[in-house]
């Protein structure tokens, strides 16, 4: 994880407190992350609104950030998490347009971005994210597009982690079905170890 300016998250936290322009720190490491995974999920108009929202309202309850942990991420996620919840009615419209998408006639995306977004959002995989529980979906998009390990998660959406566990495989299992695959539903943190993150 790059950083900028010096020491980690909770040493940047801890100093906030104090200096509260510190925070534009935390910030400025980890606010493009966030609005990617907002973006993903909801579109970008209203990543624009949560991504600020996020950091807002972390600024708020910095005092309340367990100062020995090093990474904000697992904190940061777990308050765009909530946040995204807020707005569930438009990620289920956003992926039950993208379950009617002809892969075949996408049309033309705006940008490289919204090209890739499109491609990696096939109309029966839309569909499957569609038909899970929404914390079910939060835990495994959080594994899958944040590239958060299981402790991360269980941290982010303040349950243990064997609910995290249970949840991520329960949504796998879920989308298995609704794909017609027998493998697991591969994700791009797959080869991750358990425990860490990147």
């Amino acid at each position: 994880m790059g950083m900028v300016g010096g020491g980690h998250d909770g040493d940047v936290i801890a100093a906030s407190l104090t200096e509260p322009e510190r925070f534009t720190e935390i910030f400025e490491r980890h606010f493009d992350a966030i609005y990617a995974f907002a973006a993903r999920r909801l579109g970008r108009e209203v990543a624009d609104d949560v991504g600020a929202t996020v950091f807002v309202e972390a600024f708020a309850a910095r005092v309340r950030f367990e100062v020995d942990r090093p990474d904000a991420r697992p904190w940061l996620y777990g308050i765009a998490t909530n946040l995204i919840r807020r707005h569930q009615r438009t990620e289920t419209r956003r992926l039950r347009a993208y379950a009617r998408a002809d892969p075949a006639d996408q049309g033309e995306p705006v940008d490289v971005e919204q090209r890739l977004d499109a491609a990696a959002m096939a109309p029966r995989l839309a569909s499957g994210l569609d038909a899970l529980e929404p914390r079910d979906r939060d835990a495994l998009l959080l594994f899958a597009w944040a590239n958060l390990s299981y402790d991360d998660i269980a941290i982010a959406t303040g349950v243990p982690v064997g609910t995290v566990r249970s949840r991520i495989h329960r949504a796998r299992h879920r989308l298995r079905a609704d794909l017609g695959v027998s493998e697991p539903v591969p994700t791009p943190a797959e080869t991750r170890p358990e425990g860490g993150t990147q």
